[in-house]
């Protein structure tokens, strides 16, 4: 039998409201495209005006314009609280559920299993893990569908701008995802989790120096008498200096080429508008 996922056991504790946070996915991917509307109003009036230059008087959709893009705003916005309020009427519903089942459950076990755990206990074990699913169903679902809506409306956008400035406003974004899989890659998580280790052992040593401080000022001893918390920190330091010089390089690749979007963007601007618009416009 296939196990359940979690998303889908908190679908069956909403029960009739799941519909709502179904919706909220819907409402939210709309909000995100139509967010993306007045980029393409923009472009309008810019081609628009560029079209009739240098006599701007001739473009008189360019308020119609300007005013659809408001529009559009505001739709999107009221169409993403549409969706917070779907997505709030589910989520209220599962705590709720979660919290009557928990509840009862309690209340069939033994005497002693509550005495054993303590009432405040179990009340804050209640109330944190039906807590817990309001965030996550209330906004990081509803988000993530929005989030992934957004890249694909923005490709769309692009290449209905002009497909070879898509393309080339995309060359950057590859290499920037290309550097960054080399950052996350299996070696960088390797060195990731010595670094973890390496900060955990630090940590857990600074708390037995702390606890031995009494011995520390009756003694006169100083910190060097505490090799293990001496070796953390030299420990600690040699993966800190390793890991950020591991990752200065790629880092500084990505950064490039991700800000080299505009430069690619303006110098192909400047080639391919080369001709197309009346003198004095661009040069």
């Amino acid at each position: 039998m296939k196990k359940q996922s979690n998303l889908w056991k908190l679908m069956g504790y909403a029960g009739k409201h799941r519909i709502l946070t179904y919706l909220s996915w819907a409402l939210s991917v709309i909000s995100a495209l139509v967010a993306l509307v007045p980029f393409w109003y923009i472009w309008r009036i810019v081609r628009d005006v560029l079209a009739v230059a240098p006599d701007f008087a001739q473009a008189g959709n360019i308020a119609r314009y300007g005013w659809s893009a408001v529009l559009s705003a505001v739709i999107s916005v009221v169409v993403y609280i549409g969706a917070l309020m779907c997505s709030h009427l589910s989520a209220f519903r599962v705590a709720s559920n979660i919290r009557k089942e928990l509840m009862g459950h309690i209340a069939s076990l033994p005497l002693g299993v509550t005495e054993k755990y303590g009432s405040g206990s179990l009340r804050r074990i209640v109330n944190t893990s039906s807590a817990a699913t309001e965030n996550y169903l209330t906004h990081r679902l509803p988000d993530k569908a929005g989030a992934i809506a957004t890249p694909i409306g923005l490709l769309v956008l692009l290449l209905a701008f002009d497909w070879r400035l898509g393309l080339l406003s995309l060359i950057p974004v590859v290499l920037g995802f290309l550097i960054m899989m080399k950052m996350t890659g299996v070696g960088m998580e390797q060195k990731m989790r010595e670094y973890q280790n390496a900060l955990s052992a630090m940590s857990n040593e600074a708390v037995e120096y702390v606890r031995g401080i009494p011995v520390v000022k009756t003694f006169g001893q100083t910190i060097f008498s505490f090799k293990r918390f001496r070796a953390a920190i030299d420990n600690y330091e040699k993966w800190v200096i390793a890991y950020t010089k591991a990752l200065r390089l790629p880092m500084m690749f990505y950064t490039t080429a991700i800000n080299g979007v505009f430069a690619c963007l303006i110098a192909g601007g400047i080639l391919l508008s080369t001709g197309a618009y009346a003198p004095g416009v661009l040069f």
